[in-house]
């Protein structure tokens, strides 16, 4: 028997319609989290609670007090089944494999296409946890224990990181004086004098080394 591995991606959601069946507690996080992803929000319920409705009309998204239909689907780029009924969940998956659309069916790992990983998130910078579905509470524990190794100091890091990448693309024509450059730059060293002198003692600190790689070259 092949055994097959998740291919993992950061999916690009702006925009696209995504489609969650159900309006219970689970609904409502997987639906937060699509928002938050910028995702063009649908949801389809037969009865939907005060949580759930507050959520959509103040996000703009589209609610559909309706039993579910396959009609729904279409146009999705992806679709979350999170209803307490396995016959319902089962043919949602279904309809999604003939509609070739990505479907995750929660807590159902034999009807996912993927799995929303536990995610740290500090600033622009995600590390996502992942374990085939087999696990989600190990993901969440791993999760909490990288919490308070990854700080919001990292995310502002990223940010500084973007901004000097930007210009040592453009500066320096030297592959690997590049790669080397921005090796230092990415380090711990590097990462320890932003902590302790702040951004702009940081900035004089990238520009030096800059200013020698390029002389170098």
């Amino acid at each position: 028997m092949l055994v097959m591995g998740k291919y993992p991606i950061f999916l690009e959601m702006g925009g696209r319609r995504a489609v969650v069946i159900g309006a219970g507690a689970v609904a409502v996080r997987k639906a937060q989290a699509l928002l938050a992803a910028g995702a063009r929000l649908v949801v389809v319920a037969e009865h939907v609670d005060d949580m759930m409705t507050a959520l959509c009309q103040g996000a703009g998204a589209e609610l559909i007090k309706s039993r579910y239909s396959k009609d729904y689907l279409a146009g999705a780029a992806l679709v979350i089944a999170a209803t307490n009924d396995h016959q319902l969940n089962k043919q949602i998956y279904k309809d999604c494999q003939k509609l070739e659309i990505l479907c995750n069916v929660v807590d159902e790992p034999e009807l996912c296409d993927f799995f929303v990983p536990a995610v740290v998130r500090r600033g622009d910078l995600q590390i996502a946890i992942g374990t085939e579905g087999h696990s989600p509470a190990f993901a969440g524990h791993i999760r909490k224990k990288l919490e308070h190794i990854f700080t919001e100091k990292h995310g502002e890091f990223l940010d500084e990181l973007h901004a000097f990448r930007k210009r040592i693309l453009d500066d320096l024509p030297d592959g690997a004086a590049r790669k080397a450059l921005l090796g230092k730059l990415v380090d711990d060293r590097s990462f320890q004098y932003f902590v302790e002198n702040g951004i702009e003692q940081w900035r004089s600190y990238a520009e030096q080394l800059i200013t020698a790689e390029a002389q170098n070259t």
